[in-house]
């Protein structure tokens, strides 16, 4: 071969190399990154070409697909009372995504997952149609019935939780909406969608998970915690060191208690069952900011919490003496989210463990084979055994002879603690109405919740928690009881 005819061939089979190089970083290196691409629309064609998996309660789906006509989509997501269950679903849009569990566990839901290899594989060689997984929760459909109908039309949110295992049975969140409306990917669902983000009332909100309230005389539950744990107080029923009235510190103000009520160094079960605010912003001031927020910290505060959905951050401030006495109320800068609260509750209940809140019980299989399970992990311990105890006696009298009469059940022992929040520039709005409580049973606690109220229809003078919050809390916790 002469010397020009060599340059070419070597030429070419650089051309050749180089081709070959290219088509496998394509095909492997830069797959993943392909396949994710918004603009890739072979995937999302593939994604809608078959049935999505379901997501379950008691046994029971709550989601389904359906076929589409008006789109190379084939099929689109569809749900069983869709605003009862988005605050838990979330949505699945083929024009907008998806979010929350149909978000988190969409390779199950899809059937692409790593998990799911065998069975895509099986099917190519007896011939099945693929279809996705199901994702079984923890929820309980009775209590989210009860929560939502609960809440009604009000503005709020319910978070319950089984104290033992840390599984969240119910979790409501209203004004709410149904995903179905905006599941295609046509103008009509562009409309709907952009409907529900101008909406004032924030039906889109999980409040639920991801809007942080200040918890109100809910908290003083924590502040007891950390009086007890830190040796302030050790007899819930010794007097307290509690003036009335009570100066805020570095401060001119005089705290105030709700009404003419007997707080003058009463003792905490007496304090609790009153809700009184000079005694529980003394001892949160005795405390000092470093004990309470390490006392809060150890409930959850001031982290993220994944269940797996992620829940707001909770926070309880580092902050100066007179604004610590308020954080130790609940006011101030203190903010939570009912879940949250609904696991202060839980670990109260569960003689001061904390367990990790989780609502995916199982992943099967579109064949039903399970192939995850949860497994139960504690997230801390807040306080002792003996402490909680304690609590417990000061929450269980609240709902016995205090502010919490309303969360009374026959034959069941119920603690709990209301609360109404201030909020507003010099707490002009209307308030939060609070509630948070736990039901005992011979076997334990099953339940613990917390429910917020935002109801902007009521009189000032008619909100509170143990008015609006407390009937609510009663009927999720029935509801879980009744189905034990």
């Amino acid at each position: 071969m002469n010397k020009p005819l060599r340059r070419i061939a070597l030429f070419c089979g650089i051309l050749v190399l180089a081709l070959l190089v290219r088509t496998n970083y394509i095909q492997y290196v830069r797959a993943d990154e392909l396949n994710a691409n918004e603009h890739n629309r072979r995937v999302q064609i593939e994604r809608y070409a078959h049935e999505r998996g379901n997501i379950i309660v008691d046994g029971e789906p709550v989601t389904g697909s359906v076929e589409t006509t008006d789109s190379d989509f084939q099929y689109k997501r569809v749900w069983k009372n869709g605003p009862m269950w988005a605050p838990v679903t979330g949505y699945s849009s083929q024009a907008f995504d998806s979010s929350q569990l149909e978000s988190i566990e969409d390779g199950i839901l899809t059937g692409n997952s790593d998990q799911l290899f065998f069975d895509r594989t099986l099917s190519m060689f007896t011939g099945d149609k693929k279809t996705g997984g199901n994702v079984v929760t923890t929820l309980d459909g009775a209590a989210q019935r009860a929560a939502f109908k609960g809440l009604g039309s009000k503005k709020g949110a319910v978070a319950a939780l089984d104290p033992q295992t840390g599984a969240i049975l119910a979790l409501a969140s209203t004004p709410s909406y149904d995903p179905s409306v905006f599941a295609g990917n046509s103008m009509k669902d562009s409309d709907a969608r952009q409907k529900l983000l101008q909406d004032k009332d924030k039906p889109m909100l999980n409040r639920a998970l991801r809007e942080t309230y200040p918890p109100g005389s809910t908290f003083k539950v924590v502040t007891a915690a950390a009086a007890l744990e830190n040796g302030l107080y050790t007899d819930i029923d010794e007097e307290t060191d509690s003036p009335l009235p009570w100066r805020l510190p570095l401060s001119t103000n005089l705290l105030q208690n709700e009404g003419n009520i007997p707080c003058e160094n009463a003792s905490l079960r007496e304090a609790l069952r009153w809700s009184c605010n000079t005694v529980f912003g003394k001892m949160s001031n005795d405390l000092g900011n470093a004990k309470m927020i390490e006392q809060a910290d150890k409930f959850g505060f001031n982290q993220e919490v994944f269940t797996p959905v992620r829940a707001d951050a909770s926070v309880y401030p580092k902050d100066n003496q007179p604004q610590n006495a308020m954080a130790g109320i609940g006011q101030a800068s203190n903010r939570a989210t009912p879940l949250q609260m609904a696991m202060v509750a839980s670990a109260i209940a569960n003689d001061g463990k904390l367990m990790q809140p989780y609502m995916v019980a199982q992943r099967q299989a579109p064949n039903l084979d399970v192939i995850y399970t949860h497994e139960k992990e504690q997230l801390s311990r807040p306080l002792s055994a003996e402490n909680a105890q304690k609590v417990q006696q000061m929450m269980e009298t609240v709902v016995a002879d205090g502010t919490g009469t309303n969360a009374q059940i026959d034959g069941v022992t119920v603690g709990g603690k209301t609360g109404t929040a201030q909020h507003g520039l010099n707490n002009s709005e209307k308030p939060y109405a609070w509630f948070i409580s736990y039901a005992r049973t011979d076997s334990g606690s099953p339940v613990a919740v917390a429910v917020v109220v935002e109801d902007g229809n009521a009189n000032r003078d008619d909100i509170s928690g143990g008015g609006l919050a407390a009937p609510i809390a009663k009927s999720v916790m029935k509801a879980v009881l009744d189905g034990k």
